[in-house]
């Protein structure tokens, strides 16, 4: 698409303008890394735009904090104290969920993520954000957690002008049918092929 122009242009009755701002389903998967940290550039320019942003990390455990949710969270207090760029509210699986204020005995993993799905249902029926992260939700939709019909039908149901993105490995085929932008990490090379682990700055 050189100088980002379509090859074709439906006969879809919508004008330029029109088609240029619907919003979008998004999906990063893949072996690879990089699909977190691809949906977390599109969050900075979300941000730089003005768009309300929430996170939703349905794997994360609270235990670690990653350079983007330092980052994220000094861009709220930015916006908070300025009001350049946009808020930003970010959410834990591995925290308990912040809404929540109980805390479980026993940890009820697929429990939290069905509580997890049904706040985004609320956001996305308030339009109550402009942009979503679903970090990593592929997996409890594979795991059978949450259901992939109801996740599919509140994608499209979803009012107003708002953009998710969805980040995990095996993403499946009829949430990738769905979505308006796939895009799949592909391992050329990769530092761990060497035996070397992870380090900071690079992979948190």
């Amino acid at each position: 698409m050189p100088q980002g122009k379509p090859p074709v242009v439906p006969d879809d009755g919508l004008t330029t303008r029109q088609r240029r701002h619907r919003p979008l389903v998004i999906v990063h998967t893949g072996d690879m890394k990089g699909k977190s940290t691809a949906a977390f550039g599109l969050a900075l320019r979300a941000w730089h735009q003005g768009w309300p942003i929430v996170v939703y990390q349905f794997v994360k455990s609270a235990r670690w904090r990653t350079g983007e949710e330092a980052a994220f969270r000094a861009l709220a207090r930015l916006h908070a104290s300025t009001g350049e760029g946009a808020p930003v509210t970010w959410h834990k699986m591995g925290e308990g969920w912040s809404w929540i204020q109980r805390r479980r005995d026993a940890a009820d993993h697929a429990a939290d993520a069905r509580e997890g799905w049904e706040q985004v249902k609320r956001d996305l029926a308030a339009q109550r954000y402009r942009f979503y992260v679903l970090d990593e939700f592929t997996y409890p939709l594979r795991w059978g957690w949450i259901g992939l019909d109801d996740v599919l039908a509140a994608l499209a149901r979803r009012p107003g002008h708002q953009h998710v993105v969805i980040t995990g490995r095996q993403a499946d085929p009829r949430l990738v049918a769905a979505a308006d932008l796939v895009t799949e990490m592909t391992k050329i090379k990769h530092p761990m092929d060497a035996g070397q682990k992870g380090q900071g700055g690079i992979e948190w």
